[in-house]
């Protein structure tokens, strides 16, 4: 009987051995690096379920108002919330429950004209600790990323350190600058560029302009990117301001076409977007097809916020928040528009927890038409 067992165990560790091993070299099983948000395969997962294909939207107030070409909204762990200035080029800090204003500081370096200044931010995945905020902004040569220490304990005005270079050399324009940053679930840096008006740029996977970029937060090459040696996690874009995760890892990106669509495309790594040889959908199997489009006028997107299995995304032109609902990466349902001429231009929209989002508007940036007031911060119930 103990022949048996001891034989049994044997055979099992043999068996074990011999599926652990590649085919034909022997040896351990290869150790495969940790797949980047939206490679995993969801062969194994379970059917998705739809949220509803009509919603709502409520605004319970308005947070602050008489801001100048707000751009980048970051929310603090207290609560407090952080808007950059695209024109002053400064970070000012605002209490959600007072609506008080209070300036950290203007960042160094920033050279505004057209659609560049100060841009998107972001807080580093260790502020906690570190208590650095990062800056996506146009230079006097190009775009840029970089990070400052906060300190709160100075006086207001003197609070942002000097500006340390994360990564640089993205292609800058009058228009097309891109702009959005975000730390991914996997605490990696992702930045939305623009083809600064040079439309081959796109295609072009050695240049950095109308790209997603995933770096690590020192501003290398993110470990698991689909090129080595690459920033480039996907291209063929025109000029993307919107990034947004779900609650599966999978990435989001809101994008300006042209003249005819713009676009909400889930995000392949190493994807080819299109543009310019297709703006919206096309037959071309080299291309990854948007999820959503829309006509330029009822859009031009900005930023975008994943809540409750929908994306929310906030149009300029279009004056209006839209609401795509989502069954894994497809919409579930006709995309369904909101507050339509209300407020304007809608430049950022940022999950705020409980269904809510913080919501900012965009009078003020040249194109608009401003309003006493304007800008503003909103909070809006969404479902």
């Amino acid at each position: 009987m103990r022949r048996r067992a001891v034989t049994a165990v044997l055979a099992a560790t043999a068996l074990l051995l011999t599926a652990g091993c590649s085919s034909g070299n022997g040896g351990p099983p290869a150790v495969r690096p940790p797949s980047p948000p939206g490679t995993a395969s969801s062969s194994a997962r379970p059917t998705e379920t739809a949220p509803p294909a009509q919603g709502s939207v409520r605004v319970l107030r308005t947070v602050a108002e008489g801001l100048k070409t707000p751009w980048g909204l970051a929310p603090l762990p207290g609560g407090d919330l952080l808007v950059s200035s695209r024109d002053d080029g400064t970070i000012i800090r605002i209490d959600p429950k007072t609506g008080k204003k209070t300036e950290l500081g203007r960042v160094s370096g920033v050279s505004p004209a057209g659609e560049g200044g100060l841009l998107g931010i972001a807080l580093s995945p260790d502020y906690a600790s570190d208590h650095m905020i990062y800056a996506y902004f146009t230079s006097a040569s190009d775009n840029r990323i970089v990070r400052m220490l906060y300190d709160e304990r100075k006086p207001a005005g003197e609070q942002l350190g000097a500006p340390d270079t994360v990564f640089k050399g993205i292609p800058k324009g009058v228009i097309h600058n891109g702009g959005r940053i975000a730390f991914g679930p996997d605490k990696m840096l992702y930045a939305g560029t623009g083809e600064s008006g040079d439309r081959g740029l796109a295609q072009d996977r050695k240049s950095l302009g109308g790209k997603i970029l995933r770096m690590t937060p020192e501003g290398e090459p993110a470990p698991g990117n689909p090129f080595p040696g690459s920033v480039v996690y996907s291209y063929g874009h025109r000029n993307v301001q919107g990034l947004a995760w779900d609650g599966r890892q999978r990435l989001f990106a809101s994008e300006f076409g042209q003249d005819t669509w713009d676009e909400l495309n889930a995000i392949k790594p190493g994807g080819n977007y299109g543009w310019p040889e297709a703006e919206g959908r096309s037959s071309d199997p080299a291309f990854q097809n948007p999820v959503a489009q829309w006509h330029t006028d009822d859009a031009s997107p900005s930023g975008i916020a994943y809540v409750d299995g929908v994306v929310w995304m906030a149009a300029l032109k279009g004056q209006r928040l839209w609401r795509i609902p989502l069954r894994g990466t497809s919409a579930s349902a006709a995309p369904q528009s909101f507050l339509q001429g209300r407020y304007g231009r809608l430049r950022t929209v940022v999950a705020a927890g409980g269904g809510r989002v913080w919501l900012v508007t965009s009078n003020t940036d040249g194109r608009g038409t401003p309003k006493k007031g304007d800008d503003r911060v909103l909070e809006v119930q969404v479902r």
